[in-house]
């Protein structure tokens, strides 16, 4: 290849590297316009279905709108009002998340209202819902009709937001723990009890480091997981070494070995039930491999039914 042929290959690689940097970055700003003008259309609607009673405000004899005018809205927020115009005319602008915020609650935004609000924005909650959207009474009823295998319902996080009475002496002693150390990882890394029932437990907790590290990327903003790490580092030398490792796998279902205080060993496959297309909320259970392990989970039911007779 000549020196000119090879310069006119270069030049034409470099053209096409720039036109697919262009092409990327159309792309980018469609999909901006396009979440803006979804944002401003909602911020409209739910604005004009809000009655002024229900804020606090007189209707007024001269009111032509059925619910809020935006310069309410704006003194509601606290923002100003030409700012809030370009927000619902799809301007192209920063919304602070204290501003999205605010309008969640002049707009009596409900949790998943607001969380529609902030992903619109490609903003981050910083008060994110307390509650689980998918913990409804039927789900508890199945985890009670799952027994005598445990189960439990856990958000990407690893907190425990709901458990049937055997997994509830599983690892330990569930009841006895307080609400807000009810955390599979913080369980697994700082609780005696809880690491003394798995068997393989360096293996485990590694492959759990990995799998909250894979979640985490998707809310690598959010304080509720911010202080959940810090509270692993600061508290587990064993966590800091796992996590340090930078390892990430993706949900599987796993055959686990535990050695329960109350009825021995047992062997059961691990199952994740997905509550929602996103990888979230899901039901944890726990099926025996063998006869042998079956016996021991029923021995194990009637235990805990006993306790909490």
């Amino acid at each position: 290849m000549t020196t000119m042929a090879h310069e006119t290959r270069i030049r034409e690689a470099a053209a096409g590297a720039q036109d697919e940097t262009r092409a990327g970055r159309s792309r980018q700003a469609a999909a901006s316009a396009i979440r803006r003008h979804e944002l401003a259309a909602f911020l409209r609607h739910r604005r004009e279905h809000i009655a002024p009673e229900r804020v606090g405000l007189p209707r007024g004899p001269r009111r032509r709108t059925p619910g809020l005018r935006r310069e309410e809205v704006a003194h509601l927020s606290a923002v100003g009002v030409t700012w809030y115009t370009w927000l619902e005319q799809a301007r192209d602008i920063q919304v602070s998340v204290q501003v999205l915020d605010a309008l969640a609650r002049t707009l009596l935004l409900d949790p998943g209202e607001r969380a529609h609000l902030f992903q619109l924005a490609g903003a981050t909650d910083p008060a994110p819902s307390a509650t689980c959207p998918s913990l409804t009474p039927a789900l508890r009823a199945l985890l009670e009709q799952i027994e005598p295998f445990p189960a439990c319902l856990q958000n990407s996080r690893y907190d425990i937001l709901a458990y049937n009475r055997s997994y509830g002496l599983l690892f330990c002693d569930l009841a006895a723990v307080a609400p807000e150390d009810r955390n599979c990882m913080v369980l697994a890394y700082t609780n005696e009890e809880w690491r003394s029932s798995i068997v393989h437990l360096e293996d485990a907790t590694r492959h759990m480091a990995a799998r909250f590290r894979a979640a985490m990327a998707g809310h690598l903003a959010d304080p509720t997981w911010k202080t959940l790490l810090k509270r692993l580092r600061d508290q587990s030398p064993d966590f800091r070494r796992d996590w340090d490792r930078h390892e990430v796998v993706a949900p599987a279902s796993k055959r686990k070995e535990f050695r329960n205080a109350h009825v021995g060993r047992l062997t059961v496959d691990h199952t994740d039930l997905w509550l929602s297309p996103e990888v979230g909320p899901r039901m944890v259970t726990y099926v025996p491999v063998d006869e042998e392990s079956r016996e021991r989970l029923e021995k194990l039911h009637a235990i805990a039914l006993e306790r909490n007779a």
